[in-house]
C-alpha cells in the first residue's frame, strides 16, 4: 500500500525551546480553543514542541512547531477560516524519546491513504519501530522522519485501508510492540487506543458539548468537564460528540509505569483509579518509616518533591518548611533535551530562603534521582546558606536501567546510581546521609500489585523482550 504525505500547510512556531501528552476532543462546538487550553494543562509532560490536528470538510490541518504551547499557539496564530469551526481534533506536546529533536518530528502526525485521512498523537515508544519501518518500506511506504510515531501511523493506516477500522486496528496492535497511548483521527472519527500493557496513562472524559480523551484527568478539570474512566490496557474506544463506545479490548499482562506516580503525572490527576497526590503522600510516609533521621526541618525539592515531603513530615513529626523558591518559568530539568540545558536550568531554577535553612539539620526530600545534577546542586546551595546537616531522602528506589517505553532514560552512563551504592552517591552529592525508598515501599505506596507495575528502570527486568536490546547494551558498554 502506497501512502502519500499530503501537503498539509503546516503552520510552525516561532522560536525553539524545550514525557509526551495527548488530547482529543469531538464535540458539537468548535474545539480549537479547548485543545489549546487542554495542552496547556498537560505542558508538564513535554516542553519541546506542541501541535494540533483538526479535521473539517474532508481535509486535515496541522498546526505545530517547537516551543511551549503558548509559543506555538500565541495570539498571532492564524487558524484558516475553513477550520475555525472544526468540531473534532487532536493535540500533542512532546519531549524526545525516539527520533531526533527536530521540529519535523513534532506531533501530531498525519497521512492520507485509501481509507482517507489519518492523524495521531502518541505518548510512549514503539520498541520494534525499526523492524516495522523496514517491512513497510519493502511494501512501498515512504517515510519523511525518523520518528517511531510515523511508523506507528503508517502501520495503522495500512492495516485499516486493507481490513477496515476495527479489524485493521486489531491487526495493527498485534504488530506494534512497546508503549502507545493514542488519540487517533480517522477522517472525522476520534479513537482512543492504549497498548495491552497500559504503560502510559489514558483517560476519557466529557463536558456538556463534547467527549474527550487525554493523558491525564487534570485536563478535564481545566476544561470544566468530568472524568469518566481510564481507557483500559489494550482497549480501543470510539468517541462521538455525545457518547463513546468500547470497540474491543486485547488483554495482556498489565505494566503501568511506576514513574507516572512518582514524577510525571500532575499531582491533581487520577490515573488508573489512583489519585497521584495521595499516592505521593503515602510514598513519603513509607520513606520516613524506612529511613528515619534526627533533624529540624523537612524541605522539598520543588515542585517534584513536595507531596513526598509532606508525607515524610507527617509521619516523622519533623516540621515541614518551604526552603527553596522555584522560578516558575524555568521548566522541568529532567525533560529538557540536552545536558547543557539541564545544568543551566538548575542554576535558574531555585533560590534558597536563608531563615529556613541556616543552622538547621535539613531533610531534603525529592521524588527521584536520575542523573544527580539537581540534587548535587541543591545540597551545595543548602551548605552555602548555613545548613548544619543535609540528609537526602528519595521517594523512589534507585534508577539503574534504561527505559524503552517512553521515558528519556536510555544511556546507563547517565544514571548516578549505576554501579554505585547509596553511600557512594551520598558522597558524590555532598550530603551527610542519603537513602532511597525500597521497591517494596514503592509498591505499597502506589497500592497496586507488583505484577501490575512496570519497574524495569529499577530492576532491569522488562515486561516484554526489547528488539535488538543486546546490541544497544553492547554499544553502551563500549562507551563506558
Amino acid at each position: 500500500m502506497d501512502f502519500r504525505h499530503p501537503e498539509f500547510d503546516t503552520i510552525t512556531g516561532q522560536k525553539p525551546s524545550e514525557d509526551c501528552a495527548v488530547i482529543g476532543i469531538t464535540g458539537t462546538v468548535p474545539v480549537f480553543s479547548s485543545l489549546v487550553l487542554g495542552l496547556k494543562s498537560l505542558q508538564h509532560r513535554g516542553q519541546e514542541s506542541a501541535g494540533i490536528s483538526l479535521y473539517n470538510g474532508g481535509k486535515i490541518k496541522l498546526i505545530k512547531g517547537p516551543g511551549l504551547v503558548s509559543e506555538v499557539f500565541g495570539p498571532e496564530t492564524e487558524l484558516p477560516e475553513a477550520f475555525a469551526d472544526s468540531s473534532v481534533g487532536i493535540g500533542h506536546t512532546r519531549y524526545s524519546t525516539k527520533g531526533s529533536k527536530s521540529s519535523q518530528n513534532a506531533g501530531p502526525f498525519a497521512l492520507s491513504g485509501a481509507a482517507g485521512y489519518f492523524s495521531v498523537s502518541h505518548n510512549g515508544e514503539i520498541t520494534n519501530a525499526e523492524d516495522l519501518r523496514r517491512d513497510l518500506k519493502r511494501r512501498g511506504v515512504a517515510f519523511v522522519t525518523n520518528s517511531d510515531t510515523e511508523v506507528l501511523l503508517a502501520e495503522i493506516a495500512r492495516d485499516i485501508s486493507q481490513r477496515g477500522v476495527e479489524d485493521g486496528l486489531r491487526y495493527a496492535m498485534s504488530r506494534l510492540k512497546g508503549a502507545y497511548s493514542l488519540a487517533l483521527l480517522i477522517n472525522e472519527r476520534l479513537f482512543a487506543v492504549r497498548d495491552p500493557h497500559g504503560f502510559r496513562p489514558l483517560v476519557i472524559g466529557k463536558t456538556k458539548e463534547s467527549f474527550m480523551v487525554a493523558s491525564e484527568s487534570c485536563t478535564f478539570d481545566v476544561l470544566g468537564g468530568e472524568l469518566i474512566r481510564d481507557v483500559l490496557p489494550g482497549e480501543v474506544i470510539e468517541l462521538t460528540p455525545r457518547s463513546y463506545r468500547s470497540l474491543f479490548r486485547i488483554t495482556g499482562s498489565i505494566s503501568h509505569c511506576m514513574f507516572e506516580y512518582v514524577y510525571f503525572a500532575r499531582p491533581d490527576s487520577i490515573i488508573d483509579s489512583a489519585e497521584v497526590f495521595r499516592t505521593r503522600i503515602e510514598l513519603g510516609r513509607i520513606l520516613a518509616r524506612e529511613h528515619p533521621v534526627d533533624a529540624d526541618v523537612v524541605i522539598p525539592v520543588p515542585d517534584s518533591g513536595r507531596a513526598q515531603s509532606l508525607g515524610f513530615s507527617e509521619e516523622s513529626g519533623i516540621k515541614y518548611s518551604e526552603g527553596l523558591i522555584k522560578n516558575r518559568y524555568s521548566g522541568r530539568t529532567f525533560i529538557m533535551p540536552t545536558q547543557e540545558g539541564r545544568v543551566n536550568a538548575i542554576r535558574l531554577k531555585l533560590n534558597p530562603i536563608k531563615s529556613a535553612i541556616e543552622g538547621k539539620r535539613v531533610v531534603l526530600v525529592d521524588d527521584s534521582i536520575v542523573r544527580g545534577n539537581t540534587i548535587k546542586r541543591i545540597v551545595s546551595i543548602l551548605r552555602k546558606q548555613g545548613a548544619k546537616e543535609v540528609h537526602v531522602r528519595i521517594g523512589s528506589p534507585m534508577i539503574v536501567a534504561p527505559c524503552y517505553y517512553g521515558v528519556d532514560m536510555k544511556t546507563r552512563k547517565d544514571f548516578i546510581a549505576r554501579d554505585r551504592t547509596a553511600r557512594e552517591i551520598c558522597k558524590e552529592v555532598g550530603a551527610d546521609s542519603l537513602e532511597y525508598l525500597s521497591i517494596d515501599g514503592l509498591i505499597r505506596g502506589i497500592g497496586m500489585p507488583s505484577e501490575r507495575l512496570c519497574k524495569a528502570c529499577l530492576t532491569g527486568v522488562y515486561p516484554e523482550p526489547i528488539p535488538e536490546m543486546e546490541k544497544v547494551v553492547q554499544r553502551e558498554l563500549e562507551t563506558y
